[in-house]
């Protein structure tokens, strides 16, 4: 009797100190949050602006390379070809423009995301502190969670706290 008593104290006490386990879907949750929409939604304007001016001044030295190929026609070789020069000059400078101006506004979104991820994980280990959880995974493509119990989703209520965070 007194070894059924033990078994059963010690059962009882493993079953109180039984971890607290939740996931979130890494991809619903990034889908969700107000914050992230907004910035790549900033970024699609900021990208589509930056591809119509390339547009624009791709056509603008296109129709400057015609107007050259028109009067190298009446040119010595030697100052049509000096002029070539400077032509495709001016053509490398503009790319390199156009990719600089590319690269800066991919930093720019990149830095912009890895704060927005890093606000997140805040908030996550914040709720679970604050809920008493041990483990919060990540589930969704690339996430360590392949399955999970529906009651242990935390993805619905950590993105309501997200946005409501945000919109403050």
């Amino acid at each position: 009797m007194k070894k059924i008593t033990i078994a059963l104290s010690i059962l009882m006490i493993t079953a109180c100190q039984q971890e607290k386990i939740g996931y979130v879907d890494n991809i619903k949750l990034m889908d969700a949050y107000q914050g992230k929409i907004d910035i790549a939604a900033k970024y699609e304007k900021k990208t589509a602006a930056l591809t119509q001016r390339r547009d624009s001044i791709s056509q603008a030295f296109q129709i400057e390379a015609q107007d050259f190929q028109t009067k190298a026609q009446s040119m010595s070789q030697q100052k049509a070809q000096e002029a070539y020069a400077q032509m495709q000059q001016k053509g490398q400078m503009i790319g390199q423009q156009l990719q600089q101006a590319d690269a800066q506004l991919q930093s720019q979104g990149q830095a912009e995301m890895d704060s927005i991820v890093d606000r997140v994980k805040k908030e996550i280990k914040a709720y679970g502190k604050a809920n008493g959880y041990s483990y919060i995974l990540g589930g969704g493509e690339g996430g360590s969670v392949l399955y999970g119990k529906d009651s242990h989703d935390l993805t619905d209520e950590i993105v309501k706290i997200l946005n409501a965070n945000y919109e403050q």
